[in-house]
């Protein structure tokens, strides 16, 4: 590790370990697994060395950040704490990290970050935009699944409108592998997306199973979204009739959808092929 680190480290020793589950700090941890806690307390939970050292790129700025040094010793980003400043360091035990953790194989850290604004004027577009906008989102590992495709494929933003998970559902940060720090975010509702796309010109194709039209055949060079709905019940009404068009992916099997995230990075990389990246 570097001498920042050892620094870090030394500082930490000094103030002790924390051992007791019963901390009141690990306790309200392990509360805010659940959204209604980190709306009340506007707090949410990091885990892992990259997702936090992503957040940390993307200006968020963590409150507090609790290690393991037994497990952080086999971290792949031994320079984290470069940035970190001392005060918001604290040691806990590896039972008291167990405790904490929401995954397997994790590095031993831990954080405690305050949200960001997530609004459509907070989005800054390309000069020919493409977006991935959900409605009624539901499922936190689909959402972030898709957040980790709009990184791999450089889309501007993906827009979730009427979210039935938050943004920083703990399954939302490991699913998309922080993908939820490197790509443009806003919620809102379907109607104020729809005004949006429309002020700014931006085409909408509303993905269904019904579709006339398939997705190869559709024009994504322009400015454009595409719009997915819920495994369980497709899009809403509003958006099949004020989509711009609706497109389908032709099914050849037995069962009658992809998932969600699949269809997703079907449609975002048949545009990206056509935009020739």
């Amino acid at each position: 590790m570097c001498d920042r680190n050892d620094s870090v480290l030394r500082t930490i020793e000094d103030r002790g370990m924390i051992t007791s589950l019963q901390n009141p700090a690990i306790k309200n941890i392990v509360k805010l697994s659940k959204s209604k806690e980190r709306k009340e307390q506007q707090l949410f939970v990091i885990e892992g060395a990259r997702e936090l050292s992503l957040a940390l790129q993307s200006g968020y700025r963590p409150e507090a950040v609790y290690l393991c040094r037994e497990m952080f010793e086999k971290t792949k980003y031994p320079d984290l704490f470069d940035s970190l400043p001392p005060e918001i360091v604290f040691d806990i035990s590896l039972p008291v990290f167990e405790k904490i953790a929401y995954r397997e194989n994790s590095d031993g850290i831990v954080a405690l970050t305050r949200p960001k604004q997530h609004g459509l004027k907070d989005l800054k577009l390309s000069s020919n935009p493409f977006l991935i906008l959900l409605e009624a989102v539901e499922k936190p590992g689909n959402l972030g699944a898709i957040l980790r495709t709009a990184d791999a494929a450089g889309v501007d933003a993906v827009i979730i409108c009427d979210p039935q998970t938050d943004l920083y559902n703990p399954n939302v940060i490991r699913s998309s592998v922080g993908g939820i720090f490197t790509v443009q975010t806003a919620v809102c509702s379907s109607q104020e997306a729809f005004e949006w796309l429309q002020a700014y010109r931006i085409s909408s194709f509303a993905a269904e199973l019904q579709a006339a039209e398939f997705y190869q055949k559709t024009d994504f060079t322009p400015p454009s979204a595409i719009v997915m709905g819920t495994e369980a019940d497709g899009l809403s009404h509003f958006w099949l009739e004020n989509a711009t068009k609706r497109i389908k992916i032709p099914m050849r099997g037995k069962i009658d959808s992809l998932n969600v995230s699949v269809s997703a990075a079907v449609l975002t990389f048949e545009a990206m092929r056509q935009r020739g990246f």
